[in-house]
């Protein structure tokens, strides 16, 4: 069983970057669908990102596309979320999840969690 743990949150301002990272432990990312989901206060989880098991395939939410870029070092067995042009709206905890077998934005389709990561961008 894969374990998840996130790293790289913190306080930014508007307008600014952070690289949040996902590293894992017990068995390969290769064979993992990778993805990245969020939380904002008093909302439910919603898709962010994702790296495809097969080809590296990646999909976004339109309310980060063009500013997020989600990446995978197989070797480090790390899944990596950049995210440039940070908003106040972008506030939320980031989880790594993973799903052992084909893509999905949907947060029912993975069934591995990290326990989150706090991103703050203030105004």
């Amino acid at each position: 069983q894969v374990q998840l743990v996130e790293s790289g949150g913190g306080l930014v301002q508007t307008g600014g970057s952070l690289r949040l990272s996902c590293a894992a432990s017990g068995r390969t990312l290769s064979s993992y669908t990778m993805a990245w989901f969020r939380q904002a206060p008093g909302k439910e989880r919603e898709f962010v990102a994702y790296s495809s098991w097969i080809g590296g395939r990646t999909y976004y939410a339109d309310a980060v596309k063009g500013r997020f870029t989600i990446s995978r070092d197989n070797a480090k067995n790390t899944v990596y979320l950049q995210m440039n042009s940070l908003k106040p709206e972008d506030t939320a905890v980031y989880y790594c999840a993973a799903k052992g077998s084909g893509s999905s934005p949907y947060e029912s389709a993975y069934d591995i969690w990290g326990q989150g990561t706090q991103v703050t961008v203030s105004s």
